[in-house]
């Protein structure tokens, strides 16, 4: 039920919306099962990550509530646990666990994690506004950092990086099993003063350390290695509280993309990509290249 081949299309056939999924849910299993299954998410989260994942679990009751029963099914239980490839094997394998407004996308090469993107954490409500959970924020790092850095732009940073007044439907990148390469826009890091660098730091380990710290580590080596003077901020929307933003932040190998713009700006998407590295490819088309040699 929740096995699949490596292989299989589904691996990456990845979504954020309410829908069926292929696997077996936390419904669907015994108490036993799903301490188990949190256990294996917690080798590829952080304590951090884990904290993010569950509060937006917890979200879908609210949000039944607040629809009254309108809207999809909400169900805190219909979480999907898959497993690609054999674990055991000294093959490559996979696993995600995906729902509303979550999927978690690891890929493994001689049991080492090699790629964890796609990474989608959202949150509908990104505030709850009413109830005995009132001010509860699912992902207020994300959303906080950014508008810090923002307004610590002087008048002609702010020029650069504000790309439109008017914030987009969504995520540009969706839920593609490629992120496109797009031309980078924005406000590159190396027009950023000091402090400014430091405040895009500590909003690129926001996302980073969500994940478990030897994932965390490799991702940050990389993105230096890339050179953080090329990694570009852009801005898009309103910058005060309830009005509707996006921002996107890019480098030679990564995008991140944030939107907070449904539902009067109470409904987050977030995403880390890889242009080369979503689902392992990269490594794994090396992997294979040296396995056939």
């Amino acid at each position: 039920m929740a096995e699949f081949a490596f292989h299989d299309d589904c691996r990456e056939d990845w979504h954020f919306v309410p829908k069926q999924r292929r696997g077996i849910s936390y419904k669907q299993m015994s108490q036993a099962q799903r301490q188990l299954a949190n256990a294996m998410i917690n080798t590829g989260l952080s304590w951090q990550g884990f904290l993010k994942a569950s509060i937006i679990m917890s979200l879908e009751p609210i949000l039944h509530e607040l629809e009254q029963g309108r809207g999809p099914l909400r169900d805190a239980e219909l979480y999907y646990l898959s497993v690609f490839g054999d674990p055991r094997s000294s093959e490559p394998w996979g696993w995600r666990v995906e729902g509303h407004h979550l999927s978690i996308n690891f890929t493994l090469v001689s049991n080492d994690f090699v790629a964890s993107t796609p990474s989608f954490f959202g949150a509908n409500p990104a505030e709850v506004r009413h109830g005995p959970r009132k001010g509860l924020r699912a992902l207020p790092s994300e959303e906080d950092i950014a508008k810090t850095l923002l307004r610590s732009l002087d008048s002609e940073q702010r020029a650069q990086a504000i790309i439109s007044h008017e914030a987009p439907s969504d995520i540009l990148s969706g839920n593609l099993r490629r992120a496109n390469l797009i031309e980078p826009v924005g406000l590159p890091g190396n027009r950023l003063s000091g402090q400014q660098t430091e405040i895009l730091l500590s909003l690129l380990k926001e996302y980073v350390e969500n994940m478990a710290p030897n994932i965390a580590s490799v991702r940050m080596s990389e993105l230096r290695s890339a050179g953080f003077d090329k990694v570009c901020f852009a801005w898009a929307g309103g910058v005060d509280h309830g009005q509707p933003h996006y921002y996107r932040i890019q480098g030679p190998t990564f995008l991140i993309e944030y939107d907070n713009i449904q539902n009067n700006a109470n409904h987050i998407h977030s995403v880390w990509r890889d242009f080369n590295g979503d689902f392992g490819r990269d490594v794994l088309g090396q992997h294979h290249k040296d396995a056939h040699r």
